[in-house]
């Protein structure tokens, strides 16, 4: 099957179409608010007449391509172009205003290529083993594994982890409005029909980020305020060996997350890269330095967001079950080319899956081979004087925002969310637990509810299983484990006279 799959791969038409995937999922990707998502869907009529390889193929490098371009925009604009880049943003943009914008895009590229590849060989050589694990997964687990997401709010609350709670509070409070999944019952809509459906988590993103962040700048004076960048310098600034060295663990923690957060149904690579940046700072020698601009916190990120898109399609094709939304739009379109993804496909169309499955780690090869040519060009957007770049941003993020479902309404929706994450940020809020809770609220209450009806009420059953307590048991130690290192440092550092 794996000859025969990669017969059918080796034909000079899939060689054409995933270069043109990957530059349309890039720029998709970096457009704040046009999701890899809303690429795979605007695409997939462009499929009907092509090959169901060649189809599947420029799908998955939108979908690669798309998940790589949201660190363009989240190391240069401080917005990320999707949810699962978000994390990208703590050093990312840091780096950018300490000039370092190509040595940021250069290790994001890399470590998402690294983390791609992985999980490519993972999807590859143990999708079986890898399903059988994300089977054990009940409510309980999903709950376990969201606390486990939550608990990365003590690491990226900065100076108050009291803020960062009621941040999280409050993002957990956005993902409540709108209709609930079980009951039916709407809650916080005031009567108004357009919340029914909730606050879509792209449209909070750009508020949260883009429009905060516009809002931040507000004062910004163009005289005083503008900063020369010779152009000869920009791109000079390359990795170092030592940082390619130091950036070895990141990468490889990032995408072992990466990997098994992607096989697990419903997550996804958001979620993923806050987990991992999480790791990779608390397990770090000078976590004093993540989110001033440190490398190692892109690699982590990059590795596991790009480490979870092979992951997402390990249940999708063995299961049937989609590992989050842009594997339930390819299950669709897997269909529409005349396959049922599931085990059968294995028998039935070995071939065609086996050219898939190989012919990702070649999205991943070409994917390193555009960026490497076009990151020197990114890094320049920091020329480009803010008085023309914020119009530009605010341009996009508004046209991004009107269609994800073409209506003014989401337009509306991210001025006033921007302006209460302004108001915020003032107050010294980070966004990022907002965020966390958005992303993590609905996963933790609709399975805390599911568990509770298994077990009749019972709280047992979330200490009584296994990989749930597991979960439960590695948050407890990495909020702990944060809170010494943070003690520690207090007490070393030394006290002001």
């Amino acid at each position: 099957m794996f000859l025969s799959g990669l017969q059918v791969l080796l034909q000079w038409q899939n060689f054409l179409i995933i270069p043109l995937g990957l530059a349309l999922g890039i720029v998709v990707g970096a457009i704040p608010g046009l999701t890899s998502d809303l690429g795979i869907i605007l695409c997939i009529p462009l499929t009907y007449g092509m090959e169901p390889t060649m189809a599947i193929l420029m799908l998955l490098a939108i979908y690669c391509g798309g998940t790589y371009g949201g660190s363009i925009t989240a190391i240069l604009i401080n917005t990320p172009g999707t949810s699962a880049n978000a994390a990208t943003l703590f050093d990312g943009y840091p780096m950018t205003k300490k000039g370092m914008a190509y040595k940021a895009l250069s290790m994001a590229l890399f470590a998402s290529t690294i983390g791609g590849l992985i999980s490519a060989f993972a999807l590859l050589f143990l999708a079986p083993q890898i399903a059988k694990v994300t089977l054990l997964f009940g409510p309980a687990e999903y709950l376990a594994l969201a606390v486990f997401g939550l608990s990365v709010i003590a690491g990226v609350s900065n100076k108050s982890i009291f803020k960062g709670l009621i941040g999280a509070c409050i993002g957990v409070f956005i993902s409540t409005i709108g209709m609930d999944g079980i009951s039916g019952t709407t809650r916080f809509t005031f009567g108004n029909l357009q919340l029914m459906s909730g606050i879509n988590l792209i449209i909070a993103l750009i508020g949260l980020f883009a429009i905060s962040e516009i809002m931040m700048k507000s004062q910004y004076n163009p005289r005083t305020d503008k900063k020369v960048f010779d152009a000869s310098s920009i791109t000079k600034c390359k990795i170092t060996k030592e940082e390619y060295k130091r950036c070895r663990k990141p990468i490889g923690i990032g995408s072992l997350i990466g990997c098994i957060i992607g096989a697990t149904p419903g997550t996804g690579g958001g979620l993923a890269a806050f987990i991992a940046y999480n790791q990779v700072k608390t397990s770090s020698k000078h976590p004093e330095t993540f989110g001033t601009g440190e490398i190692e916190g892109i690699a982590a990120s990059e590795s596991a967001n790009n480490g979870a898109c092979g992951a997402t399609m390990i249940p999708m094709l063995t299961l049937g079950v989609p590992g989050d939304g842009a594997t339930a739009i390819l299950m669709g379109a897997f269909m529409i080319h005349g396959m049922v993804p599931g085990p059968m496909l294995f028998r039935d169309q070995g071939n065609v899956l086996y050219a898939i499955m190989i012919g990702l780690i070649v999205i991943n090869v070409f994917m390193y081979l555009i960026g490497s040519v076009f990151t020197r060009f990114y890094a320049h957007i920091t020329r480009i004087p803010y008085e023309i770049l914020g119009c530009i941003v605010l341009t996009f993020c508004t046209a991004g925002a009107y269609s994800t479902s073409n209506s003014l309404y989401d337009v509306y929706i991210i001025v006033i969310v921007g302006i209460v994450a302004y108001f915020l940020r003032r107050m010294d809020f980070q966004l990022v637990p907002i965020l966390l809770g958005i992303v993590l609220g609905p996963l933790a209450e609709t399975n805390f509810r599911r568990a509770l009806v298994l077990s009749d009420g019972s709280l047992s059953i979330f200490v009584t299983r296994p990989i749930s307590l597991a979960f439960l048991l590695i948050a407890a130690g990495t909020v702990l484990l944060f809170a010494w290192k943070t003690a520690r440092a207090k007490k070393i550092s030394p006290r002001p006279r």
